[in-house]
């Protein structure tokens, strides 16, 4: 059974650089912030990332050490079972609330659960019919 959960996801843009991703992630871990979920990528020398953390707050100012500022918005983490059928019962709960996806994204492993992060076009109407 899926159960979602409201995130805050921060999103940022810089420079692109080699090492960049290295400078974020030591200034996250000093600051003993966790990154539970994460996606980055560059274009025409920018780098823009996207991640869910254990401390939103804690992370926004981590990274400001690094002149990043960083946006925050809501976003639904969904926790399944590692399984396949599992994402389309998702995904069919949203669609059958009337509710349109507007970005998702995620990652399994070899555990018994895979997370994915949605937004949506009514998160809190789309946590509930998750959740049902």
């Amino acid at each position: 059974m899926a159960k979602a959960v409201k995130a805050a996801l921060l999103s940022f843009d810089t420079e692109d650089r080699p090492g960049l991703l290295a400078d974020v992630t030591t200034q996250l871990a000093q600051a003993k912030v966790n990154v539970t979920a994460i996606c980055a990528y560059s274009m025409e020398n920018r780098a823009y990332v996207d991640m869910t953390t254990d401390s939103a707050p804690k992370a926004k100012k981590a990274l400001a050490g690094l002149g990043i500022k960083a946006e925050q918005e809501d976003v639904i983490a969904v926790e399944v079972p590692n399984k396949v059928g599992e994402l389309q019962k998702v995904a069919k709960a949203i669609a059958d609330a009337g509710i349109n996806v507007t970005y998702m994204y995620g990652t399994t492993s070899s555990g018994r659960t895979s997370t994915a992060l949605f937004s949506t076009s009514d998160n809190r109407k789309a946590l509930k019919a998750i959740n049902k």
